[in-house]
């Protein structure tokens, strides 16, 4: 059974963390804040998390008069900075929350200027996607910054694997990974699924492979994957019926041709490095996924040489072009690309 020891906390949030977290974990805990905090980073599960530990930490008693929250493009960055120079009301602290700002990503002068002199009664908080821009600098020489990044497979297994333990669940590697194989990285949507599949094993002690292709829902770019493995295994009816499926799904022809062409692009370039002499997770590393998945991706790569795989990325871009300029209708694009590359090759 998968090995859960040292990761998952009491709720669910990593133990095991970065210097960065570890600080703002200090932080929260003393209640010694910094003036400004910017959160960024591509796990946004982490990032939600922490955001809203920080914010109760600073108003813990959710007063209304002297919390403020900014969120999306187009803030009166003016007003927000009058706002900040307004004394808080009978109390410390004026918090303001600004999210998905786009001030780390285009030029935001004035607010940078301002970092300079903030109030002592001021903590500004940032929940953004980037990280460029004078204000991250801004905020790095005023406050803290703390980066979530994607977790890494082993990491991710493991803390599943923990929330699944505090529920008296087992599971085994191998159907983690087929667990994560349907849910994808994102932990946001990892956490949902276990809460489905520890609900629907209510009971058990043991979570098969039969629980998680029963109630998981898989995600649009592990279908085209099962297609793919239809393909390369010259599976034709079960690879057009998959095809089928995603038309009724509402799957937009053009997206599942783009997600066939990536899936092909990954292959081909797994079968170069493999035959470099390229390590499965150096492999996974360049494809940007975890490890079983590149080995998933290395054993279709098989079915075809890379002179094949070549082609078809040209064949994949013909097809695209065929559909935009009208010469091609776009459900039978992806059709007629199923049915060549899923047809056994003479010998």
């Amino acid at each position: 059974m998968l090995s859960v020891d040292g990761i998952p906390s009491e709720n669910g949030i990593f133990q095991e963390v970065s210097q960065e977290v570890k600080n703002l974990q200090e932080d929260i805990k003393t209640g010694k804040f910094k003036n400004a905090y910017l959160l960024f980073g591509e796990e946004a599960y982490l990032k939600i998390q922490y955001k809203e530990k920080l914010i109760h930490a600073l108003n813990p008693d959710d007063d209304t008069m002297n919390f403020t929250k900014y969120e999306g493009k187009g803030i009166e960055v003016r007003e927000m900075i009058d706002l900040c120079e307004t004394m808080p009301f009978f109390a410390d602290h004026r918090v303001v929350l600004v999210e998905n700002s786009g001030f780390f990503k285009n030029k935001c002068d004035e607010l940078a200027d301002y970092m300079k002199t903030l109030p002592d009664y001021l903590r500004l908080v940032f929940v953004e996607e980037d990280k460029r821009s004078r204000m991250y600098k801004a905020v790095k020489n005023c406050g803290r910054i703390v980066e979530f990044a994607k977790q890494d497979e082993k990491t991710l297994m493991r803390w599943a694997a923990g929330i699944l333990a505090r529920e008296g669940r087992k599971i085994t590697t191998r159907d983690m990974e087929l667990f994560l194989t349907k849910t994808g990285t994102d932990m946001g949507n990892i956490r949902m699924e276990l809460e489905k599949l520890i609900t629907y094993t209510m009971g058990q002690d043991i979570v098969t492979r039969e629980d998680i292709e029963e109630i998981c829902t898989t995600r649009t770019e592990n279908k085209i994957f099962d297609m793919v493995r239809a393909v390369t295994e010259r599976n034709q009816r079960r690879a057009l019926d998959l095809y089928n499926d995603l038309l009724t799904l509402r799957e937009p022809p053009m997206r599942i041709l783009f997600l066939l062409s990536k899936q092909f692009r990954q292959m081909c370039l797994a079968k170069k490095m493999a035959g470099e002499g390229a390590s499965q997770n150096e492999i996974a590393t360049r494809l940007g996924v975890p490890s079983f998945v590149a080995r998933n991706i290395l054993a279709c790569a098989r079915a075809y040489s890379v002179e094949e795989l070549e082609q078809a990325e040209e064949d994949f871009v013909d097809a695209e072009e065929a559909v935009k300029t009208g010469r091609l209708q776009d459900v039978l694009s992806v059709e007629l690309l199923i049915v060549k590359y899923s047809t056994e090759r003479k010998r």
